[in-house]
């Protein structure tokens, strides 16, 4: 009895799996990363009986954008396909009459059905389909529950110091590689993987290379508040962080990234502001300008004096006195920060007029060379006036006289123009004829 049915199970078994199967995958949810494809069977479908995991020679896999369908026999991935359309598994080992040659196909179907008896009626193959969401999956939130540290590089003030800086918000990845996350996360999933079971690991991986990638957003040298907008930069250095934990061993990269506002530490923003504050007063001028607020406000609070007129006049006189000295001391400043500005104002003047000598390379600011005596070269498209000005605009600054017109050198046959209407050529290079001024 148990030969016969097992004969009876694998004729019923192949006969059913002749017809060819449909396959499509409904839209895929943000929450859902990988499904099983399931056959489409409609109510005017004869193809009721055909096996699970059967997928029959010519059957058609239709895949949407957004989607890449794998093909597993046996638990070894056979076909791919990433591009939206209809696949055509040609190369099936379930063999159907309704595919390729008919007498081929027959005698491939009679060998399953030896071979299907010997599994007791079975099919003793497995073959399943496969659909990955390919499309950005967003809104994963991600937050620093302690402090990184940043580097703060400010060279206007000489400042460079770590603060401890806190962050959060959102970022999105998308699966590159589905074969790597097949083989390496999901595997043989019997209906949908979601999102969900690989948050935790993905978020928590996400935040520890927050801190090598924020390092390197500090090597730019941008302030902490400055940080979202370097986003761009900053996916880039989660890639390269995460690129072996996600893109080597799971097929998924980071797509975006959207900050919130970044939070440092009362002790850290009140040190900056202090040294910000603090640098003002590295120019003499402003250095002056803040004594002199400061003994003005100083010469009010003891002018004003509650303990009556007499100490009143003590305190303004002790503070006149002290005045004085400050007096002095501010008006060295704002000398001295005047000499500054009129040193730098030389020094840029000087950087304008210096040119470099043609022959020795020397940097010269006068109108000849010191060390060979080279004259100074005029200024390209320059011109000298009749009253001995050297001019570069329509107009001589001295005389006011118009820039005269240039003669023109040009081939009277061709038309051809010399590179040097000043040295022209006898003759023309184009077609030979006699140059004419």
């Amino acid at each position: 009895m148990g030969l016969i049915k097992a004969g009876i199970g694998a004729l019923g078994g192949v006969l059913a799996d002749q017809w060819k199967e449909f396959f499509y995958c409904e839209a895929l949810s943000k929450d859902v990363l990988v499904t099983k494809g399931q056959k489409r069977v409609g109510g005017r479908s004869s193809n009721t009986k055909g096996s699970d995991n059967i997928i029959s020679n010519g059957s058609v896999i239709a895949v949407a954008d957004g989607q890449c369908m794998i093909i597993v026999e046996q638990g070894k991935v056979v076909e791919v396909s990433a591009e939206p359309g209809e696949f055509i598994y040609d190369t099936s080992t379930e063999p159907s009459i309704f595919a390729g040659s008919l007498g081929k196909s027959i005698l491939e179907s009679f060998k399953t059905l030896g071979r299907r008896f010997t599994f007791g009626g079975d099919t003793g193959k497995d073959q399943r389909v496969y659909y990955f969401n390919t499309k950005e999956i967003m809104d994963n939130k991600f937050g620093t529950s302690n402090p990184i540290m940043f580097r703060v590089v400010d060279r206007n003030i000489n400042l460079d110091i770590d603060v401890n800086l806190r962050c959060n918000g959102v970022y999105s990845y998308r699966m590159v590689d589905p074969i790597l996350f097949y083989t390496e996360v999901c595997g043989n999933v019997s209906g949908d993987y979601l999102r969900s079971e690989i948050d935790a690991q993905l978020k928590t991986e996400f935040v520890n290379a927050l801190q090598p990638a924020m390092a390197k957003i500090s090597d730019l040298e941008v302030r902490p508040n400055q940080v979202p907008a370097h986003t761009t930069e900053l996916c880039d250095a989660m890639n390269v962080e995460l690129s072996k934990l996600w893109g080597e061993k799971r097929g998924l990269e980071v797509v975006s990234i959207a900050m919130n506002p970044i939070t440092l530490t009362e002790e850290d923003a009140e040190m900056i502001k202090a040294a910000q504050r603090a640098a003002i007063n590295r120019d003499p001028t402003m250095a002056a300008a803040t004594m002199t607020q400061a003994s003005a406000e100083a010469m009010k609070a003891a002018a004003s004096n509650t303990n009556g007129s007499m100490a009143g006049f003590m305190g303004m006189g002790m503070v006149g006195n002290v005045g004085g000295a400050m007096g002095n001391t501010t008006a060295a400043l704002f000398q001295q920060g005047q000499a500054q500005k009129e040193a730098q104002a030389a020094a840029q003047a000087q950087a304008a007029n210096t040119w470099v000598c043609p022959t020795c390379g020397k940097p010269a600011t006068g109108n000849f060379c010191p060390e060979c005596g080279a004259k100074k070269p005029a200024p390209a498209g320059s011109w000298t006036c009749a009253c001995g000005a050297v001019n570069t605009g329509k107009f001589c600054t001295q005389c006011g006289t118009k820039k005269p017109e240039e003669a023109v050198v040009r081939c009277p046959k061709c038309g051809y123009t010399p590179a040097d209407p000043a040295n022209p050529p006898k003759f023309c290079p184009e077609c030979g004829s006699r140059f004419e001024a």
